[in-house]
């Protein structure tokens, strides 16, 4: 009888078990996959909160899309990414990558430094700034 049990109700926690493993909604936003490699660009609050970000301070000027690109790339950057862990984008006529350093507080605030290094024609130029994030989930870069 016991076998005759096991026998009916393993293949259903099996499957059931297997299943959940597809996708998950916790941490990921809703019906994310996983294993999925895109990244949803950041919306428009997040990106305006940057005011222009360090991307500017490199004095190389990019195309709206461009800067749209490196400014996506310093907000995931100070959002998401770990210590030293770059973050890359390219557009049209440039790309560049966006490095975060260790997190830390002033006040109640989390802040990080950062690097951004746009490169344009084979030439890097790099500029180097700090945030600090709002209770909004914006960032806001210091000067």
């Amino acid at each position: 009888m016991k076998l005759r049990t096991f026998s009916l109700v393993a293949p259903s926690l099996f499957a059931a078990l297997a299943l959940s493993g597809c996708s998950t909604t916790s941490g990921l936003g809703g019906g994310k996959s996983l294993f999925s490699s895109a990244k949803p660009p950041a919306s428009a609050t997040f990106i305006n909160a940057l005011d222009g970000g360090i991307v500017e301070r490199t004095g190389v000027k990019l195309s709206d899309n461009d800067k749209q690109r490196a400014l996506e790339a310093e907000y995931r950057a100070l959002e998401t990414s770990p210590l030293g862990q770059p973050v890359a984008w390219k557009g049209r006529d440039a790309s560049g990558e966006v490095v975060p350093a260790a997190p830390y507080q002033v006040g109640s605030q989390n802040c990080r430094q950062y690097t951004h290094t746009v490169t344009v024609d084979g030439k890097p130029t790099m500029a180097r700034g700090a945030a600090c994030r709002n209770d909004d989930g914006t960032w806001t870069p210091l000067e």
